[in-house]
Formats: C-alpha cells, sequence, structure tokens
C-alpha cells in the first residue's frame, strides 16, 4: 500500500509495514512448508488483498526486485503484467459480481465450485496455481462449504489466499484449516503520514479522515476518494443545532435509495453511517448530561446495527435515513 493515491491491489507493489508478513510467507516458502491456504484477517483498508496479491506475484513470476522488499517483483516481469492485465491462466480470484446496477450480495456458489476445476489443472506457465478470495466473508452457507471441500483436499502446487475482515463468523472448519496471518491496525501517526504523503488535504478534514479510518491507511484512502468527507460534513450538520435546510435532505435520502452506475447509495449510506456513528459516539463521551450521553449512546448503538440490518431485509435505506433523523431530533 505504497503507491501514490488510491490503487487497486493488484497494482501495489511496496508494502509498508508489512515486513512481518513478508517474512513468515518468505519463510514457510524457503523451508518449503508453505501452507496451501492462508487466512489473511484483520479491518479493512490494512492491505490484505494488496498482500495476496503481492505473494501471487511472487509465487508465479520470476523476476525478483528487492527494492520492493523481500516479496518484491519487477513490474515489467511478464507473468506479473500478466496478472495486472487480469489475464494470467494460473490465478483466479474471486470476488463478488455486478448483478444489473449493484454488486451482489455474495460471491455464488458456482463460483467458489470453479476453484476445484481450476486447481486440479496443472499450472500453465509458473511454478503455481494461485486463488486469491476477496473477500471469504461474502460467502454464504452454501458457497463456505464449498470451499470448505476445496480445503479438505489440499490441491497440489495450489495455493489459497482468503481475506477476511470479520474472521470471527467465518465457519471454525474453514479457520482451523488455513494458516492465519493477521494484520493490526497502524497508529494515528502513521496513517496521518500515510495519508499526507499522498494526499493534499487540510487539517481538519486530515484529522477526520484519520479518525474514521482507525487505524487502516487504506480506509483512510478510500474515504477520501468516494466522498466521505462531504458526508461527514452533512453528519456533523444533523448534530448541530441548526439542521440542514428541507431539500438538501430529501436529495441525501434520494442518493442513499438509489443505486446505479453513477450512484452507488448503498455505499454512500453506509458511509455516511459510520460518519454520523463516530461523531454521535464522540459527541455521548462529551454530553452535557448524563440523560443526552445515554440517549446518544442508545442510537449509537442502533447505528452500528443499522447497515447490517438494512441489508438483512432489503430496507429502504431512504426510509431509514428518515427515521435516523427523526432520532436525532428527539435527542435532548
Amino acid at each position: 500500500m505504497a503507491d501514490e493515491g488510491l490503487v487497486h491491489p493488484r497494482d501495489s507493489f511496496a508494502f509498508e509495514h508489512g515486513e512481518e508478513m513478508d517474512r513468515a510467507f518468505i519463510t514457510a516458502y524457503d523451508r518449503n512448508r508453505l501452507h496451501h491456504a492462508w487466512l489473511l484477517t484483520g479491518p479493512q483498508g490494512l492491505g490484505k488483498a494488496s498482500f495476496a496479491f503481492r505473494c501471487a506475484r511472487f509465487l508465479l513470476g520470476h523476476q525478483r526486485d528487492s527494492q520492493y522488499g523481500a516479496l518484491g517483483m519487477s513490474p515489467d516481469d511478464a507473468d506479473v503484467r500478466l496478472i495486472s492485465a487480469q489475464s494470467h491462466p494460473d490465478l483466479l480470484v474471486l470476488e463478488r459480481e455486478m448483478g444489473d446496477t449493484k454488486l451482489k450480495k455474495n460471491i455464488a456458489v458456482d463460483a467458489v465450485r470453479d476453484i476445484g476445476e481450476f486447481f486440479s489443472k496443472a499450472p500453465s506457465r509458473s511454478p503455481y496455481r494461485v486463488c486469491i478470495i476477496d473477500s471469504v466473508d461474502d460467502l454464504n452457507i452454501n458457497s463456505a462449504n464449498a470451499l470448505l471441500k476445496v480445503l479438505e483436499e489440499p490441491p497440489h502446487k495450489g495455493i489459497l489466499f482468503l481475506i477476511s475482515h470479520n474472521p470471527g463468523r467465518l465457519l471454525a472448519t474453514i479457520r482451523s484449516r488455513c494458516r492465519r496471518l493477521n494484520f493490526p491496525p497502524w497508529t494515528d501517526a502513521e496513517v496521518r503520514e500515510f495519508v499526507t504523503s499522498r494526499l493534499d488535504v487540510d487539517e481538519e478534514p486530515l484529522s477526520r479522515l484519520v479518525r474514521l479510518a482507525h487505524g487502516a491507511p487504506g480506509k483512510a484512502l478510500a474515504l477520501a476518494d468516494e466522498g466521505a468527507l462531504e458526508l461527514d460534513a452533512f453528519a456533523g450538520q444533523l448534530l448541530s443545532v441548526e439542521k440542514p435546510p428541507r431539500s438538501q435532505l430529501q436529495a441525501m435520502a434520494t442518493q442513499f435509495k438509489s443505486s446505479s452506475a453513477k450512484n452507488d447509495g448503498a455505499r454512500k449510506f453506509a458511509t455516511f453511517v459510520a460518519c454520523l456513528s463516530d461523531r454521535v459516539h464522540e459527541r455521548s463521551l462529551s454530553a452535557e448530561t448524563p440523560q443526552i450521553g445515554q440517549s446518544l449512546a442508545l442510537l449509537w448503538s442502533r447505528l452500528s446495527q443499522s447497515v447490517s440490518e438494512v441489508e438483512a431485509v432489503n430496507l429502504d435505506r431512504g426510509d431509514y435515513f428518515w427515521s435516523i433523523f427523526n432520532d436525532l431530533n428527539q435527542l435532548k
């Protein structure tokens, strides 16, 4: 995660704060004890996917480049270029697919079953075949069981990288069959330095990005890229004495409700809730009275569950926003 700006993990070559992960993988590789499945865990935005692609380039490529660290590969390597072009025959990447207008909720079971077919074939142009699942949290019970069958029969010269932001929700049988690498959060000072080296941002919005990132530098860049600062300012207005005009509230509710190629309402709603939740939590700690503090704490608890609740039962995000707005108005 050390390239300028926000780049896709497949194109991220340097890896700050990743020496320990590099060392764990290279040690297993050098000792010929490379585990067939690696579970990469930690909050989103800490470089788990970047590390998975980093390992894939190391296993599939041939031209080493030490300036990018122990697992560094040259961007000019033919196999590395195929990986960047998403056309390497020995690499399979599973992610949620796009539906008609938005990402599907889960990785389909048929896609996971394709892993077995993929690993049944010998490597085409590299020593290994590699599969990356980003993320394994997106598997439903059927696709998780399909993955378990793959893990129970380790493929010859096949390596899986399973990315998980919430490993506690995975099947215990999946966790037990993987070697786990945990990615710890960075300090706020480290995130601040990371962001300022890539973005030209003033002190106040920078402080908000660092706070909202919660130790995940990649998340800070993603938040800036998707307009989180504007949503965060809007969340701040909702908690102020003078609320935004009705027209602005209606426009925002409409954006949350709709999903299209130009407007990802679900992501925008999730980002807004994260910003508002952070501000509510901060406000609850310095509330004027215990009663206000309790009301804010209850609202914060509701907000922490709202995105998953909306997705689970397919609630209208616009209507849910108005419900949150009414809760804010009732705060005394």
